[in-house]
């Protein structure tokens, strides 16, 4: 088991997930974050750290599309290990639907 990042993370990015993995396993994107499922421990400290709920095991129905995207994209995006702001205006997206299909980003976040 490990866990992913899902679209409830995009336009909020919150990082409290980011300080409390043992791992450093969070890569940032340029709205959202992802975990490498590579490297995640399963120790699930981070999903209850989570404002909007992004953060789920890959055990539970309907992630696979998720756990790819967090796969790919840990390759493609800095590696992050320190909290940082999150968007001015994240808690006005936290409960916006159908995110992934309207806002995501490929692009990488920015650089440690």
């Amino acid at each position: 088991m490990t866990y992913v990042v899902t679209e409830a993370c995009i336009k909020c990015k919150y990082m409290d997930c980011v300080e409390v993995c043992p791992v450093d396993c969070f890569y940032e994107g340029d709205n959202m974050l992802v975990i490498n499922p590579d490297e995640c421990i399963d120790c699930g400290v981070c999903e209850p750290e989570c404002p909007p709920a992004a953060i789920v095991a890959d055990t539970e129905k309907g992630v696979e599309r998720w756990l790819e995207l967090n796969r790919t994209y840990s390759t493609q995006w800095p590696n992050i290990s320190r909290k940082d702001e999150a968007p001015a205006d994240a808690d006005q997206w936290k409960d916006t639907p159908d995110k992934f299909t309207r806002f995501f980003s490929p692009k990488p976040g920015r650089s440690p």
